[in-house]
């Protein structure tokens, strides 16, 4: 039997059913060992063989959502790295929109620390990138970039833990106004 095609519409279908599948029984009940094949496979609506056409196991479903996830936080990151493309505060803002999308899969996340590590390491690159992009004029007495970044990183972890009842719009806003525009 051929392994279905990444980009092949059905397969990209299956592997969403999949995810919201996890993702909908793991808020259930948090507990991954308790996940199983036919109980994911039951909620997505398919079955276990088209499970096994995409996964290896379960690990290998949750690694693949997981890196998915953090792969398009990592990119969403990078483009800010590009101050020219969008409005600063609009470019925070759609990622703060991506993690509000995605904030069920995010507190399993949290749970298994996988989050907080890389959304540090990540946004620590962003910093940096943006410094060296304007070196010549940083005052002389600015932020370090390990105590910017754990701000940064606070904020966010607080507002996907308790603050979700904030606009990702409000909390740009807030950030964009603590920093005093440049939160870099």
């Amino acid at each position: 039997m051929s392994t279905p095609k990444k980009d092949d519409p059905r397969t990209i279908r299956s592997r969403e059913m999949f995810k919201n599948a996890v993702v909908s029984l793991l808020c259930e009940d948090p507990v991954i060992s308790h996940l199983t094949v036919r109980k994911i496979a039951d909620k997505a609506g398919l079955n276990r063989t088209t499970f096994y056409l995409h996964y290896q196991d379960i690990e290998d479903l949750l690694t693949q959502i997981t890196e998915g996830i953090l792969e398009e936080i990592s990119t969403k990151i990078t483009d800010l790295m590009h101050p020219d493309d969008l409005p600063e505060k609009q470019q925070l803002t759609q990622l703060l929109d991506y993690l509000y999308m995605h904030r069920h899969y995010l507190h399993i996340l949290i749970n298994m620390d996988q989050l907080e590590e890389r959304l540090f390491l990540l946004l620590k690159q962003l910093i940096e990138k943006r410094r060296a992009n304007i070196a010549d004029k940083l005052p002389e007495d600015y932020t370090a970039v390990e105590i910017k970044t754990a701000s940064l990183v606070g904020i966010i972890m607080w507002w996907i833990r308790k603050g979700l009842h904030f606009s990702s719009d409000y909390i740009a806003e807030q950030i964009h106004l603590m920093y005093r525009v440049k939160w870099f």
